[in-house]
């Protein structure tokens, strides 16, 4: 079960601050070049510290939204930014490099490595971002933080040795957000994040989520079907309305 949080939630960050994590402007995007647009942004901003809420159908463009601002592709035109940083202009290497630093992902499918026992999993992206591996030791000794995330998401101390298979999905799930919050990125990307969990816990994980995300300074992109979930963020986008491509 996951751990009660020690504070009453509420909404925070309702006027977010001016720095800029994310921003998105006159970006156009297909998969294939004589293919049809699958994203057309005029303008998108998403600031420090704010919770941001993603929602629209099935083919509105909202994963390959997430791909974009993590600078996973890039767009046919415009620009596309992480904090001060043009995605664009990058080499792919560079990209991936900006990404493991700046960028923790909780992605829909896990992408948890099933050799690798569940602590090692979870300080997987320390091996690729030297600047997250720096906040974990400025706090302490890194598997000591790793536990701490586990527990706090419901994983007991007899599960955290074992392989990620042994694990049942909801509990793979807590893994992967575990390892996407390890070392404090800036950004922390949540796709479909709740699938796996019951309709009790899910209100519970996610402000569990919240409070890490303020912990760490973190801000919070979560794309979900579940609509029961948005009343909880600073702010909510529709992609049916943001994304003009999709009204094409």
């Amino acid at each position: 079960m996951l751990k009660t949080p020690s504070t009453p939630f509420e909404k925070v960050n309702q006027t977010p601050p001016q720095a800029t994590v994310a921003r998105l402007e006159g970006v156009r995007f297909r998969w294939k070049p004589k293919g049809p647009l699958v994203l057309d942004i005029e303008k998108l901003e998403v600031h420090r510290g704010e919770k941001v809420f993603i929602k629209g159908p099935s083919g509105s463009g909202k994963s390959t939204l997430l791909s974009l601002i993590a600078g996973v592709v890039v767009p046919e035109a415009g620009q596309v930014q992480l904090g001060e940083i043009d995605v664009t202009k990058l080499s792919g290497a560079r990209r991936d490099a900006l990404r493991a630093d700046f960028v923790g992902f909780i992605f829909q499918m896990f992408n948890l490595i099933p050799y690798l026992s569940v602590l090692e999993n979870v300080t997987l992206p320390l091996a690729f971002s030297k600047e997250r591996e720096a906040k974990v030791k400025a706090q302490g000794e890194t598997a000591g933080e790793a536990k701490r995330l586990l527990g706090r998401l419901g994983l007991s101390p007899d599960l955290q040795a074992r392989s990620v298979t042994d694990l049942s999905i909801g509990q793979q799930q807590r893994v992967a957000a575990a390892r996407a919050l390890l070392g404090g990125p800036p950004l922390l990307i949540a796709d479909e994040p709740t699938s796996a969990l019951d309709f009790d816990t899910r209100e519970a994980f996610i402000k569990l989520l919240f409070e890490e995300c303020e912990r760490a300074d973190m801000t919070l992109l979560f794309v979900s079907h579940d609509g029961t979930l948005e009343r909880l963020f600073d702010r909510s986008l529709d992609l049916k309305t943001l994304n003009r491509a999709a009204t094409l």
